[in-house]
């Protein structure tokens, strides 16, 4: 019989197998400092595009009062005890209802985390008799909360519209035989690639099959549409979206998250989602801070304006000095090159220690072997001289990995500089 500590320390995983040498540096780096678009890193201040601050309002005076103001009255650990049980309070309630019509919905339902909460309502919305059909990209937390899923599931190409029915019509014919129903998942704007899902093309299938939509649009709510209700908005769908997820994380600079839609559907999700109703109700340190924060993205469309300013100064001087950004038509801006894995180290070392930019890189076994993705979340934050510094640092180190300068044996082992 084998340790089953055994398989988990023999190599560490597909990607921990580099922890020895890249822990602290490449892996779990200490960002240190004022949340912002400049930080320390290793004692230098290093122009930061990894932070999930779309918005800005993580150190906005507003917001930083609001949440002091809340942490004084409240504490952390206010209200005590699950919602359901002993946890509520007309602050959540009230919340809820922000969200709801914001996003124009019935109702709403706040959740203590992104991942958990929507993972626990995939599991609440689908029994062994229904099927879910999903894009292959979607984020782990989705993939996780089908994994739960005692039913069968089918993936479609990413973004593949003529994929996607066909898997709506396996699932068609699977759901005559179990007589269940088809939960159809996919994203707002996806994360990595920064193109927005085919949320039109999607909806309509409805005309041709029956099954429900739930969209992820972590990073597009606050983001995207007219009001920063969304990827629905912003493609004009809101109607036919059954039921909208997003956090608290990437554009309101909070922690939480909600799921909206139909009455009925988020009174069945208040006593059914297990990962609510058997944990610790949201902090009201948290609630009325978010609550601050809608006030001021309903009120305060400079900051979404500016967001998009540095947005497209970024995206389009990369572009005009030939740097390939693949089909983000969003926020999220990702750097395609190519190289192996110690080049793109490499290359990560010489940006953060000659040039001074910390920004987030994607290489193998994430990505296939010889690729290289850089991704840069812009931030209403940065000014212009962040983008044109960092401009300047990847025109320069570019030729630096296409002259071969970046080929190295083997990843540096940054963990003994540290």
């Amino acid at each position: 019989m084998a340790d089953v500590f055994e398989k988990l320390v023999k190599d560490g995983g597909p990607i921990g197998q580099h922890m020895k040498r890249a822990h602290g540096y490449f892996a779990f780096p200490k960002l240190e400092g004022e949340l912002g678009s400049r930080m320390t890193f290793r004692g230098k201040e290093r122009i930061v595009w990894s932070l999930n601050n779309y918005l800005g309002l993580v150190n906005h005076p507003e917001v930083r009062k609001a949440d002091t103001e809340a942490a004084a009255r409240w504490g952390m650990g206010y209200p005590m005890g699950a919602r359901m049980m002993s946890g509520n309070t007309k602050y959540h309630d009230q919340l809820e209802k922000v969200l709801a019509g914001f996003t124009k919905r019935e109702d709403a339902m706040l959740l203590n985390f992104g991942y958990q909460g929507i993972m626990s309502c995939i599991d609440a919305l689908v029994n062994r008799r229904d099927v879910i059909v999903y894009d292959a990209e979607c984020h782990a937390c989705i993939v996780d909360g089908v994994r739960l899923h005692m039913g069968y599931s089918y993936t479609f190409k990413h973004n593949d519209i003529e994929d996607c029915e066909k898997q709506l019509q396996r699932a068609a014919k699977m759901v005559e035989k179990t007589g269940g129903g088809i939960l159809l998942i996919t994203e707002g704007v996806y994360g990595m690639s920064g193109d927005q899902g085919k949320l039109k093309e999607i909806v309509d299938l409805k005309k041709k099959y029956e099954f429900r939509i739930l969209i992820d649009d972590a990073h597009g709510f606050g983001a995207m549409g007219k009001t920063g209700a969304g990827t629905d908005e912003e493609q004009d769908v809101q109607d036919e979206i059954d039921l909208y997820f997003s956090t608290f994380v990437k554009s309101m600079g909070s922690i939480g998250a909600f799921i909206s839609g139909r009455k009925d559907v988020l009174a069945y999700l208040r006593y059914n989602t297990r990962s609510q109703i058997f944990a610790k109700s949201l902090p009201l340190i948290i609630v009325e801070g978010m609550l601050k924060r809608m006030e001021m993205l309903q009120t305060m469309p400079e900051l979404k304006n500016r967001l998009w300013d540095v947005t497209n100064k970024l995206q389009n001087g990369l572009r005009e000095r030939g740097f390939d950004l693949g089909k983000t038509n969003t926020m999220v801006t990702p750097v395609y090159m190519k190289g192996d894995v110690p080049e793109a180290t490499a290359m990560v070392l010489d940006l953060r220690e000659n040039y001074n930019i910390f920004c987030s890189i994607v290489v193998y076994p994430v990505i296939p072997k010889g690729h290289i993705i850089y991704r840069l979340i812009p931030t209403a934050a940065h000014t212009d001289e962040d983008i044109e510094l960092t401009l300047t640092a990847f025109t320069e180190t570019k030729k630096k990995l296409d002259e071969g300068q970046y080929r190295v044996a083997e990843i540096p082992d940054m963990a003994e500089a540290l």
